[in-house]
């Protein structure tokens, strides 16, 4: 039997200025919320202008400690490198899976001078067990996702494993300790669907990037930049859009763990944060 998630509150996305200057919406985390008001979810960024001037600085290198980012290209292309090595380019539909574990030094920056760049970035929380263990990161080109479609609704699951309107979907990338579901969905009527996850308890989140989107049990009429929180009991979502109306969806089941952050490092306590700084100025960093 399914249980209907309900509204727990609407947040929208304030403008903000990350990296070198880069000019993106916050759509939640960076001190704007409780650092738990998420769990396992950290912060959402979105990021999108047609002006360079808006994203030409990128993100030059820096540290993580403690987490995993999820950047998911619409548009444009980002070079990523790292301290191990690693150079990867992501372009329009790519996806960047980076756990930075114990330590990553890394770059993002824009392969291109004008044009559109858009896409997002999110913040997944580790474990406590697992915040030290090894850097690691895959990018995921466009062609490895497949598009699930149905009457009026398609769905792009980046990760994890949902049901949607009594179709099992099944994302690439698949995480033990969150279960995280990342989801690019795409509506072309204003029929209702149904999304069910795999299980109750997790935290979920729909955020509106283009059109407009109803949850049942809710008379709110979310517009683009508007973000839904959702009770954690229940695994069942209802809404509808509009045609043209696009969506991420996130859920994942919260650690209940103490959450310190201090810039790009997520430990547990405030000890650890003092040793992820000692460690990045005294060049023993990752």
């Amino acid at each position: 039997m399914t249980v209907l998630k309900s509204v727990q509150t609407v947040i929208r996305a304030q403008p903000a200025s990350d990296g070198d200057g880069v000019q993106l919406m916050r759509v939640f985390g960076g001190g704007m919320h409780k650092p738990d008001m998420f769990d396992p979810f950290l912060m959402m960024d979105e990021f999108g202008s047609y002006e360079a001037q808006d994203y030409i600085g990128g993100f030059p290198s820096h540290p993580h400690r403690g987490f995993e980012t999820m950047t998911y290209m619409l548009e444009g292309h980002m070079e990523h490198r790292d301290h191990m090595g690693n150079i990867g380019d992501l372009g329009p539909g790519d996806v960047q899976w980076m756990t930075a574990g114990g330590g990553i030094v890394h770059s993002e920056m824009p392969k291109q001078t004008e044009g559109r760049m858009r896409g997002f970035q999110i913040w997944l929380n580790l474990p406590a067990k697992s915040k030290m263990q090894k850097a690691d990161y895959q990018d995921i080109a466009a062609e490895k996702f497949s598009l699930a479609e149905y009457t009026g609704l398609s769905v792009k699951l980046i990760s994890g494993a949902v049901t949607v309107d009594g179709n099992p979907v099944s994302g690439v990338v698949q995480r033990p300790d969150t279960e995280p579901d990342f989801a690019d969905i795409m509506m072309s009527d204003d029929s209702w669907h149904e999304l069910v996850l795999e299980s109750a308890g997790k935290t979920a989140l729909l955020y509106v990037y283009e059109g407009e989107l109803s949850l049942e049990g809710s008379e709110k009429l979310l517009a683009p930049g508007e973000l839904v929180l959702l009770d954690r009991e229940g695994d069942t979502l209802r809404f509808r859009g509009s045609q043209g109306s696009r969506i991420i969806l996130l859920a994942g089941k919260p650690l209940n763990e103490p959450i310190v952050q201090y810039g790009p490092f997520v430990m547990n306590t405030r000890e650890e944060i003092e040793q992820a700084l000692r460690d990045y100025n005294s060049g023993q960093f990752p």
